[in-house]
């Protein structure tokens, strides 16, 4: 009750009852909501110069997510094995799963960005979600934020059955995703072995450029590879440092074939300036790519 008036008489009523509808419940900290929703192209400054926006919100928010999704699966389906569990927690708290839920509770209304949504930038919703989800953690603890995922997003949104079924091949994707950006991709055998009761397991990595995008594991390759593959893409689409780095090893991968071409062609000069052309139109053709994924 003292929580419900003390948000009465704040100036901005209407987005405080936004969040005991998306909720169930008021804020101790209407801040850290606040925040949670403060996308980074509308960063605040505070009086010490620090800029302040989502995106360490959201750090928090997808390894509690993670938690707590893990908990519930786990629970959910009791004979299940890792590979299985894995695989399933990987289709709930996946990008656009995360971006259609924020979207049907409504969470849309109270982002503030100043960037328009497109193609390029359309899990805005769902990075704030994850937000929201750090941001209910640090108000509430664990427990209340569990029990908002299980009563205000699992039950009313996800039928955990059928999702389990659904296939998902991040395999696919990251294949797709390379053709599209020109990205030599390849899985690498790490190791094979054999768990206690004596099932082959399989350890595969991307490799992107010949960087490693992540390591799966999984009792078949097609898991252990589906499951590097996902890891992969997030990298992709969370780390610009990784990007840029797989990026930059593709030009100097192609330079070398370039190069050698050159040398088996006598360096005929003709070549060696279509090559620095090649690699000149590659390098901006990435440039923009980095753009478009931030």
């Amino acid at each position: 009750m003292y929580n419900k008036i003390r948000l009465f008489r704040l100036r901005r009523k209407e987005p405080y009852s936004l969040y005991y509808q998306i909720l169930g419940f008021y804020p101790h900290d209407p801040g850290i909501y606040e925040q949670a929703c403060l996308h980074r192209s509308s960063s605040v400054r505070t009086e010490k110069g620090h800029w302040i926006n989502n995106e360490r919100l959201e750090f928090l928010g997808d390894a509690v997510l993670d938690a707590i999704v893990a908990d519930i699966v786990f629970n959910e389906f009791e004979s299940k094995k890792e590979g299985f569990l894995t695989n399933t927690r990987s289709k709930i708290v996946q990008r656009d799963t995360l971006n259609k839920i924020a979207l049907k509770i409504g969470l849309d209304k109270l982002i503030v960005s100043s960037t328009r949504t497109s193609s390029h930038n359309n899990y805005i919703y769902g990075n704030a979600f994850e937000a929201f989800i750090g941001a209910i953690y640090i108000d509430r603890g664990y427990d209340v934020c569990k029990k908002f995922v299980q009563e205000r997003i699992i039950k009313p949104y996800i039928d955990l059955s059928l999702i389990a079924k659904k296939e998902v091949n991040f395999k696919s994707k990251l294949i797709e995703w390379s053709q599209k950006n020109k990205v030599d991709v390849e899985f690498a055998l790490v190791e094979s072995f054999t768990d206690h009761e004596n099932n082959p397991v399989f350890q595969f990595q991307a490799l992107l450029a010949g960087i490693s995008g992540g390591v799966g594991i999984g009792y078949s390759k097609k898991e252990s590879q589906q499951n590097a593959a996902q890891m992969a893409l997030k990298k992709i689409k969370t780390d610009k440092s990784f990007l840029e780095s797989v990026l930059e090893s593709q030009i100097l991968r192609r330079s070398k074939v370039d190069a050698e071409e050159i040398s088996d062609a006598d360096e005929n000069s003709d070549l060696n300036e279509l090559s620095q052309e090649n690699e000149l139109e590659e390098r901006e053709y990435h440039a923009e790519i980095i753009t478009e994924q931030n």
